[in-house]
């Protein structure tokens, strides 16, 4: 490690190769990680059938004999928790450009009616097609994002993408999109009416293989891409008007961020449902938390994993034996900051 002329520590894995980064935010992405491990660890290890850490670490290695404990760990909790880590890792991200491109805290896919368009899409294919397939699913809510963010963008885009009017166009789309929803639950067929709620209150119970395995393709994919879309990010951040002067074609660059973001975003919902809050909240507790310049990727995705395995903790100890939904816990936890953040900008105008 050494430092630029600016003061700036830099990392230098290879000569010639110098990647400059923010130390407090280094130590904030750390200590997440360690609490993303804990967290882990306690899911792992409690619950109904406790199993002591040995006996985790004889499950994972193959050499256990115990076929319940294979398949409270390997069938049930591993799946669940690989799940979590990838979909907040990805809200996170999702949440942390949508804020960076619009400058404005409150933009989240959620907010904006991204996360309800991709919804739409994973409902049609439920509720109309009958399709349950995981990889199937994906396709359909990153069409349904894609097709609800052109039409925001569209709507909003007026000599350029101002990031309030971003924001009120998308929470009309996403208000008539849910009402759309609903419509299609009430000419479903019970069961699959009852299952389809189910999953839009924000689900992991019973998460399998099958399904996180197309949610682990899509962001090995996804999260590199975004990173190199980093620097872009950080240009835009500082206005279209800079970023142009500094040759960056921002239209351009918007779209890629833009596309990346919700197809994060639809990967995560097609698995876990529309669970709130995470891609709200997690950039903005990154940042405030480390004091960084601007958003930090990295630090985003393990806040969010953070946030999202304490939920879904939560979710299974709270009321147990029943477990529910990790998208009404994220929801509690999400009105809050959101009064939060409402309240802190009247003050600021006041």
């Amino acid at each position: 490690m050494t430092q630029t002329p600016s003061k700036r520590p830099v990392f230098r894995p290879l000569p010639g190769l110098a990647i400059p980064y923010h130390p407090r935010t280094l130590w904030v992405t750390q200590i997440a990680l360690i609490a993303s491990l804990a967290l882990v660890l306690m899911t792992l290890l409690t619950g109904a059938f406790a199993i002591s850490p040995l006996g985790v670490w004889s499950v994972i290695t193959g050499q256990s004999q115990d076929s319940v404990a294979d398949l409270v760990v390997l069938g049930l909790r591993l799946p669940r928790i690989i799940a979590c880590l990838f979909i907040g890792a990805a809200l996170g991200i999702s949440g942390g450009i949508f804020q960076a491109l619009a400058r404005n805290p409150l933009a989240s896919p959620d907010i904006v009616g991204f996360t309800a368009g991709a919804g739409t899409g994973v409902l049609v294919l439920m509720l109309v097609e009958g399709t349950a397939i995981g990889i199937s699913l994906s396709f359909g809510a990153i069409l349904g994002g894609f097709a609800t963010a052109l039409a925001v963008y569209l709507l909003a885009l007026r000599r350029g993408v101002h990031g309030q009017r971003l924001i009120l166009v998308g929470i009309g789309v996403g208000a008539m999109l849910s009402a759309f929803n609903a419509f299609l639950m009430t000419r479903a067929e019970l069961e699959a009416a009852q299952a389809a709620r189910l999953w839009l209150h924000g689900n992991l119970n019973g998460v399998t293989w099958p399904q996180v395995v197309p949610l682990i393709l899509w962001c090995a994919l996804l999260l590199p891409l975004s990173l190199l879309l980093a620097p872009k990010l950080r240009i835009l951040e500082m206005g279209q008007d800079i970023a142009a002067s500094l040759g960056l074609n921002h239209h351009r660059a918007q779209l890629q961020l833009i596309g990346v973001s919700i197809c994060l975003a639809a990967a995560a919902i097609a698995v876990g449902g529309p669970i709130g809050f995470i891609a709200l909240a997690a950039p903005q507790l990154a940042q405030r938390i480390a004091k960084s310049p601007g958003i930090d990727l990295i630090c985003t995705a393990s806040i969010g994993a953070v946030l999202l395995l304490a939920a879904d903790f939560v979710a299974q100890r709270l009321l147990a034996p029943f477990q529910i939904p990790v998208g009404l816990v994220t929801g509690a936890m999400g009105g809050a900051y959101l009064l939060y953040l409402l309240s802190r900008e009247w003050r600021k105008t006041d």
